[in-house]
């Protein structure tokens, strides 16, 4: 495959008030891939943010009735430049030689893109991190599991249960459906050591470094971990795992077609695109797979801290510290980061939903009942409550604490009475009901040591009182939202900034962390209670929809 034909938005670029009058020398750059869109934004020492440029990408569901979702690799990283020469023209002030310490990268986890070295070009699109395609690949891999472990075949070494959601059925889809891929991976093929794969952290780092032949070829620890081919307390690709994959289709070459794992914040390469000279010469020094950007982002470094994410989909994840704490019941352990080559990894327990604000996407562009995410939150408003209506949008399943792909997204209880304000309370009230299912299942994990008091949110969807409000009470604790809302791409920068010494270390990042609004508990608690069963009794009405 080439280059898109796709014709792309133009990046929008946004300042701050005090923008204008910042002189400050010591910046950071945190570039933010995510499912919709990609970001630049520019950080001073303060954690103040000076500028941002943010840009669309294409969509792509070719086969819709079979979940498939799909980017082109290029419109990725094609947006990913114009946000750095918009910045950089709106703002060039801010990229003077020098000024900008580092870049850190965050992106979507898990999406799965593999490219030839020598040519630049990839072999298919990428395949996004909720796409559906793999579920015949790791229902037959779980019921081959000795033991009768099923899903959790490979838990033990990588924290994860087998599931769609992870990049190996991905790449084993890959080199099953793509037939110039396989062969150049043949052992008679000229192209063998051409072949990379890589989550789009590799891949965005490889196009920043040249897009061909010698470019950089790294990933870190997040986003490795992300890939069912990690050893989780190694931090290193696992040959076991690898000829469980792939072993019955080609002998793969781990030392060619998989990226370096690195710690998440240490210099790996100077910034040298063929497409942008903006950040020409500038060091990468920070990469860390979103929830984690956000985790560290939000500030949270010591164990027993935690947040909850709401964007395409939520996530909700809590530092365990340097202890690789497993989980009994449906949560992913993960890296949390990795502060240097030389520091030990700290890990996370982390509970993933697929759709959360892409919910609201939805009733804009399939249903057609609202125009905008303000619109929802207006007509949620206009009711009292969801009067027994219940949304459960398993539209790729359902990922933890379920862990069911055959789920199917429904709404039930509907009367006659009920109308589009009853959906849009119920599709936000989703996002509520699914992280309280999160913590209970951290809960539930009895050596986690987990007794939440305060849950740090952060994401679009974290600007709707009502959701906010709702979440304290159906979470029956506080719930608190930073002063700083782009906690994913400040997680990035402080990750960059720590390897090249604009911040000395952690304690130096917690001290700029604030709060913006605390909410409280104040629903009774029959009343929670009462919310809580409805919601059970609706999951159960999305199972076993999925052949």
């Amino acid at each position: 495959m080439g280059e898109s034909s796709y014709t792309p938005p133009k990046p929008t670029v946004k300042f701050p008030k005090h923008v204008i009058a910042d002189n400050s020398d010591d910046l950071v750059a945190a570039i933010d891939v995510g499912t919709s869109s990609t970001r630049l934004i520019v950080f001073n020492a303060n954690g103040d943010m000076l500028g941002s440029a943010q840009a669309e990408f294409e969509q792509l569901f070719p086969n819709p009735a079979e979940g498939w979702h799909e980017h082109n690799p290029f419109d990725i990283s094609s947006q990913t430049f114009s946000c750095i020469e918009a910045l950089a023209d709106s703002a060039p002030s801010l990229f003077i030689e020098g000024k900008i310490k580092g870049i850190g990268i965050t992106n979507m986890r898990e999406t799965t893109i593999v490219w030839n070295a020598k040519t630049g070009l990839p072999y298919y699109n990428a395949i996004v991190w909720d796409d559906l395609r793999t579920a015949n690949i790791a229902s037959k891999m779980a019921s081959d599991a000795p033991d009768g472990l099923g899903i959790d075949r490979f838990r033990d070494i990588t924290g994860l249960p087998l599931s769609t959601y992870f990049s190996a059925t991905k790449m084993r889809w890959l080199l099953e459906n793509v037939p110039e891929l396989l062969q150049d991976l043949s052992k008679e093929s000229n192209e063998r050591d051409n072949v990379r794969f890589g989550t789009v952290d590799t891949w965005l780092i490889y196009q920043l470094t040249g897009g061909k032949d010698d470019a950089t070829y790294v990933t870190d620890v997040t986003n490795a971990s992300r890939t069912l081919l990690m050893d989780l307390r190694t931090s290193d690709w696992d040959e076991t795992l690898i000829n469980a994959f792939f072993g019955d289709i080609v002998s793969f070459p781990t030392t060619t077609a998989l990226p370096e794992i690195k710690s998440s914040s240490e210099v790996f390469c100077t910034c040298r695109p063929n497409h942008s000279s903006a950040l020409h010469g500038v060091p990468i020094s920070g990469i860390l797979g979103d929830q984690q950007a956000a985790l560290f982002g939000q500030a949270a470094v010591h164990p027993g801290e935690a947040k909850c994410t709401y964007g395409t989909g939520l996530f909700l994840m809590m530092n365990t510290g340097t202890a690789c704490v497993p989980s009994t019941n449906g949560l992913l352990t993960t890296p949390a980061y990795q502060l240097g080559p030389d520091a030990e990894v700290v890990y996370a327990l982390e509970g993933s939903v697929s759709h959360a604000g892409s919910v609201i996407q939805w009733l804009r562009d399939k249903l057609c009942i609202i125009e905008s995410a303000v619109e929802s939150a207006e007509l949620a408003e206009s009711v009292p409550d969801n009067e027994g209506l219940y949304f459960v949008p398993a539209f790729a399943g359902l990922f933890a604490p379920y862990w069911r792909s055959d789920a199917r997204g429904c709404i039930v209880g509907m009367t006659a009475g009920h109308h589009k304000g009853h959906i849009c309370r119920a599709a936000l009230e989703a996002s509520a009901f699914q992280a309280r299912a999160l913590l209970d299942a951290m809960n539930k994990d009895a050596s986690s040591g987990i007794g939440l008091t305060t849950l740090k949110v952060d994401g679009g969807m974290t600007m709707n009182e009502l959701l906010m409000d709702f979440q304290s009470n159906i979470l029956g604790t506080k719930v608190v939202r930073p002063k700083v809302a782009e906690t994913t791409a400040m997680g990035a920068a402080f990750a960059a900034g720590l390897a090249t010494g604009v911040w000395e270390d952690t304690e130096a990042i917690t001290k700029m962390w604030a709060i913006d609004k605390t909410w409280t508990p104040s629903m009774p608690k029959e009343i929670v209670e009462k919310y809580w069963k409805g919601w059970n009794k609706a999951v159960t009405k999305s199972l076993d929809w999925a052949e």
